[in-house]
């Protein structure tokens, strides 16, 4: 299980697959939120997340290709595209500096 401290994201990316727009919303959402701590977030899809992401988030279905494309990254699931507990689990780590893990 890989783990960070919340005190050292600076980018996230948001990983999809589908091409629905979603992650896409949800990509911008989080910018918006994260963006006072100086956290950047990105979209990207699934197989071609770019190296450097400090966590990936991704719907459920995807974690599995996600962690073989970035072995050692924090890979975050998450069930639905808004108001998934998975993002508040990350804001408030990187608000408070905790540690965040999957």
């Amino acid at each position: 299980m890989s783990t960070i401290e919340g005190s050292d994201i600076k980018k996230v990316v948001v990983a999809c697959d589908a091409g629905m727009g979603s992650s896409v919303l949800l990509t911008s959402q989080l910018s918006k939120t994260l963006s006072p701590y100086g956290v950047s977030v990105e979209h990207s899809p699934v197989d071609r997340i770019p190296e450097g992401a400090d966590v990936v988030l991704c719907h459920t279905g995807l974690v599995d290709r996600a962690r073989t494309r970035v072995p050692g990254t924090v890979v975050i699931s998450f069930q639905m595209f808004l108001g998934d507990p998975a993002f508040t689990r990350l804001e408030q780590a990187v608000k408070n500096g905790s540690t965040l893990a999957e």
